[in-house]
């Protein structure tokens, strides 16, 4: 995999720059002069201004080109930064993620219907419905007046 993207990135991280490069994109005038000049250097040395100062349209396509899409693996598929934010569609995937969300939340000790659903409530935004989902896929127990909740 390639770092071209940081040429570019580190030359649009600058707001002489980044000006500059606005105004060749909209074919504006500019005001000459040496910051200017140092500008068009910093962009024509990422890739993103030819040696007549015109913006190559290509710049970006080919950087995308250049880097693979990031595939998710696992549970990366619907877990980010530790939070839910997809449902797996195939019942497999669904026990999967049902499983972690178990052992993310819950230990040998029984734990109280609110403990359990605030430690839920760190991963979705509908824990009663995921804490109904671990029963019913039988990760949890719960107590016939449902006060408590254990491993399965």
């Amino acid at each position: 995999m390639s770092n071209e993207w940081r040429r570019v990135v580190a030359a649009l991280d600058h707001a002489e720059r980044r000006r500059v490069y606005a105004e060749v994109v909209l074919g504006l005038p500019g005001t000459p002069g040496a910051k200017r000049d140092k500008a068009l250097e910093a962009l024509r040395g990422a890739g993103l201004v030819d040696a007549e100062g015109q913006a190559i349209p290509t710049a970006f396509a080919a950087l995308l080109a250049d880097t693979p899409p990031v595939t998710r693996q696992g549970l990366q598929r619907w877990v980010r930064d530790g939070v839910i934010t997809d449902w797996p569609s195939r019942p497999a995937d669904r026990a999967q993620l049902l499983a972690w969300v178990r052992d993310q939340v819950i230990g040998d000790d029984a734990l109280g219907e609110r403990d359990l659903t605030e430690r839920l409530a760190e991963l979705t935004r509908d824990p009663v419905a995921l804490r109904r989902d671990l029963v019913d896929a039988e990760l949890l127990v719960r107590t016939a007046d449902g006060a408590e909740y254990r491993r399965a």
